[in-house]
């Protein structure tokens, strides 16, 4: 059922009076018209997290630019990538499937952290997206759009099989070329960067260049930044800035706001070639981020977690879009949606089929984003949402609220539906349920309270797994050595100092 409400948002959020639009949906896709289809522009950043912009309650990182495009259309407070880290969560966005159906589970296949805390042989998946794969950038093409990639790619080593007429800067790397200041070696079209220039400035530059040339028919922009993913390069000019600014209760973190402030700037010129241009009326822009933000640099409070956790502050990410004339200013929803929805709803909005050869395990979003009452009803209730990890991702040198000291994650399947969420770890069998509704940073486990809860939701997770043929690791790692794994995680909760090592936000 659907719902419409008024809200008044807290001070946090930064977020007006606005109306809510509470959905449980089905996939109803609606056909742009091929006459007058609407340019799309996806701003999408790498390691951007939850709080990361002012609107949604950052302190001391600024974004006057993104906060003006979000209350221009509908934010989403729980929106999630499909992983928790770069490599898959680009690989479901790209072929709107779920991890199982394309293989890549992490970034690399090697296992990670030491081999004696690993109880099971994780499985290594695949690093690279089958060509095979029609991505929506390939139905986009076939309907007509001129499309480009403009950043970050990460799946391959050349972006352009996979539907983009246009590349700058994207290869199989998930870093910076040289961090964010040249030379940038054999990196396509950015060869010729001048020594000061900032690469965020650059792609946002790119990204203007890119809709001037193309403002005579539809174009398709996966401006896709490296910001703000490691290493942590500071925008020279910036730092005298926020050096000299009084540090917030929730964010402090000089580097990475000279980073923030570098892509708002860009969304901000960009914004402004789209009115010079007179086209920012047929542009829908959607903002959104890989996974949560770096653990040792932000916060997500009071989500629990970070980049690299299946907890919510590693998968919760921002996300709104910026229809003119179809998006109502200053909403807000709180419907779960997740990356693989990206796929049909931005075929919905290009007039663009949907592969008939392949699976898409998204729906289209667009007749929430238009806030159709009648078209947003479903009769089974609220869908559910998954991740498969069946892989390991080692923890930061200083950690805190992951599963434990050594791993950020071990292997684990999670599903969301309405206001649960139950989390299958692999190594144990144990389950872990939360109830985000009333407990949004998952500080208590309430699986023991609710066995017909756990009961309904894990059979609909086994369901799933079987359904799209989710491996689950279960061959023991011959090299485990439980007293080592013990004696390691001891040594992080009960330092010879006695201090616990936590993670810091570096200054």
């Amino acid at each position: 059922m659907l719902r419409i409400m008024l809200l008044v948002a807290t001070a946090a959020s930064g977020l007006a009076c606005s109306l809510v639009v509470e959905p449980a949906f089905a996939d109803t896709r609606e056909t742009a018209s091929m006459v007058d289809r609407p340019n799309i522009l996806m701003i999408f950043l790498d390691d951007f997290g939850w709080k990361d912009t002012s609107y949604m309650g950052s302190d001391f990182y600024e974004t006057p630019n993104i906060d003006e495009l979000a209350h221009s259309g509908m934010v989403f407070t729980d929106a999630y990538s499909c992983a928790a880290n770069c490599a898959p969560a680009r690989a479901c966005l790209l072929s709107g499937q779920y991890t199982p159906r394309h293989e890549i589970y992490n970034v690399g296949t090697r296992p990670r952290g030491k081999s004696e805390y690993r109880r099971l042989k994780h499985v290594p998946g695949v690093d690279t997206l089958d060509p095979k794969i029609k991505t929506w950038a390939h139905q986009l093409q076939v309907a007509g759009y001129k499309t480009a990639t403009i950043g970050k790619w990460h799946l391959s080593e050349d972006p352009l099989p996979y539907g983009f007429d246009v590349n700058v800067g994207g290869t199989h790397s998930g870093s910076p070329p040289r961090g964010y200041y040249p030379p940038h070696n054999r990196v396509p079209n950015l060869e010729d960067a001048p020594p000061n220039e900032y690469l965020t400035d650059r792609l946002s530059d790119e990204a203007s260049k890119f809709i001037t040339e193309n403002k005579g028919h539809p174009w398709m922009l996966y401006l896709t930044h490296f910001a703000v993913h490691t290493p942590l390069d500071a925008k020279t000019e910036l730092v005298a800035k926020y050096e000299a600014k009084q540090p917030g209760q929730l964010h402090n973190h000089v580097k990475m706001a000279t980073m923030i402030q570098a892509v708002d700037d860009g969304v901000g010129k960009i914004v402004a070639t789209l009115d010079q241009l007179g086209i920012r009326d047929n542009t829908v822009i959607i903002f959104y981020s890989d996974n949560g933000g770096y653990g040792p640099a932000t916060d997500m409070d009071p989500l629990k977690g970070y980049k690299g956790t299946y907890y919510e502050g590693g998968i919760r990410v921002p996300f709104f879009v910026s229809w003119p004339g179809k998006t109502q200013p200053n909403t807000i929803s709180s419907e779960p949606i997740t990356g693989v929805d990206l796929y049909p709803t931005l075929c919905d909005i290009a007039g663009a089929e949907l592969p008939s050869e392949q699976a898409v395990d998204g729906v289209s979003l667009v007749p929430l984003f238009k806030g159709d009452v009648q078209r947003m009803t479903a009769a089974n209730g609220p869908r559910s949402i998954y991740w498969h990890f069946p892989a390991y991702l080692d923890a930061y040198s200083v950690w805190d609220e992951q599963q434990d000291p050594l791993f950020r994650s071990r292997p684990c399947s999670v599903v969301r539906k309405g206001k649960w969420k139950l989390m299958q770890f692999f190594e144990t069998d144990e389950l872990e349920l939360y109830d985000l509704e009333n407990d949004i940073g998952e500080t208590k486990n309430v699986a023991a309270d609710n066995p017909q809860v756990v009961k309904s939701l894990f059979s609909n997770l086994q369901a799933w797994q079987t359904n799209v043929n989710a491996p689950t690791p279960s061959t023991p790692n011959e090299e485990f050595d439980p007293v080592a794994e013990k004696s390691a995680i001891e040594a992080m909760l009960n330092p010879a100092g006695g201090q616990k090592k936590k993670a810091k936000r570096l200054k």
